[in-house]
């Protein structure tokens, strides 16, 4: 199977996707195999939502249409155009996903198979529905990749190399077990903000976008603000306002009143708009409904935090802040070349042979 046709496959898979962006799910003309695979995509996603109650119906969706915008041909053959394919004895890589929000582990799946490899999965208990029947379609639509995708709930056996992902803890546990194999191991890591108080309603109101998306649970959300010395709240809480339905959702509420009850209990100063907490805190991965935030005096001086703290930090959300800064209210809309950690999975697939 050469790259054209692995590339198809996934162009088709994007097409196929592309009935599924919204709650408003209408079958399409002209999409291959549909009639023996829309019904059934259809109750993953349901069974996706009532086994994970993260996983609102609206987040699937969101994710979805996410991955049918970059799976279109232009995106696809920009993304691969540096890279040269010459794989002549494809190897097993094994892909460890993590579950915090729907689809995290697609890319490191559509990397290790756009190179040429086989992949050897193991998915997050917590987003186990959806994938699998990616997997099939993609099977359908070009046979070639039959015998090159296994699903696996026991232990990996029988790989030639591995990208995992999963928290400071598990990191540990992978770097020991793997450690004679090539890897790509990744660890907690969170996004930030810099604010200067000179930002329009506009771009606050799309900051709320990289707050709340999939609840804050993402590496990719915001999780803390960099703001002036002198920096006034209030119009950061009356942007954030329209989210202000997610305390009705269950979990989210329970985690709010209890962090609350630990901030109270614990005499912490916070500020709170009913929804969504501030606690000012040095630390980057701040707990469900609250936002860490931490005031600064120069703006040079944060660049050089920032650099320090890179292997902690997986966005930064400015506005003419930084060269590689993300604009507010996309940081949950990645482009195929924005590898998680910037470790580029593409040149790491290619080079085991």
């Amino acid at each position: 199977m050469d790259l054209q046709q692995r590339i198809n496959a996934f162009v088709k898979l994007g097409n196929f996707l592309s009935q599924f962006t919204t709650e408003d799910i209408k079958k399409k003309d002209n999409i291959p195999h549909n009639d023996l695979f829309f019904d059934g995509f259809n109750h993953q996603i349901k069974l996706a939502h009532e086994n994970n109650g993260w996983f609102k119906k609206d987040n699937i969706y969101f994710a979805i249409n996410g991955w049918c915008n970059q799976l279109k041909i232009n995106n696809i053959k920009q993304w691969l155009e540096k890279y040269q394919f010459n794989i002549e004895s494809p190897k097993t890589i094994a892909v460890i996903m993590a579950g915090n929000i729907p689809l995290v582990g697609f890319h490191d799946f559509l990397s290790v198979l756009i190179s040429g490899h086989h992949v050897l999965v193991k998915q997050s208990s917590n987003d186990k529905h959806l994938l699998p029947f990616f997997a099939k379609y993609l099977e359908y639509v070009e046979p070639e990749f039959k015998g090159r995708i296994q699903f696996t709930e026991d232990k990996l056996e029988n790989f030639d190399a591995v990208i995992a992902t999963g928290s400071d803890n598990t990191a540990r546990y992978f770097e020991y077990y793997f450690k004679d194999k090539p890897s790509i191991i990744r660890k907690n890591r969170n996004s930030i903000a810099v604010l200067t108080g000179n930002e329009s309603e506009d771009e606050l109101k799309a900051l709320s976008e990289d707050v709340f998306r999939y609840y804050g649970l993402g590496c990719r959300n915001v999780s803390k603000l960099f703001v002036p010395k002198d920096y006034d709240f209030d119009s950061f809480f009356k942007a954030m306002y329209d989210w202000h339905p997610i305390i009705n959702e269950n979990k989210y509420a329970n985690n709010y009143d209890y962090n609350k009850a630990v901030y109270l209990m614990s005499e912490f100063e916070m500020l709170e708009n009913g929804f969504l907490m501030l606690k000012e805190d040095e630390s980057y991965s701040s707990p469900i409904a609250t936002i860490f935030y931490e005031r600064y005096n120069s703006l040079e001086k944060l660049k050089e935090t920032i650099k320090e703290k890179s292997d902690q930090i997986q966005c930064v959300v400015s506005n003419g802040f930084l060269d590689n800064e993300i604009e507010f209210g996309h940081t949950q809309l990645p482009n195929l070349w924005d590898y998680a950690d910037g470790i580029d999975t593409i040149s790491f697939s290619l080079k085991i042979c």
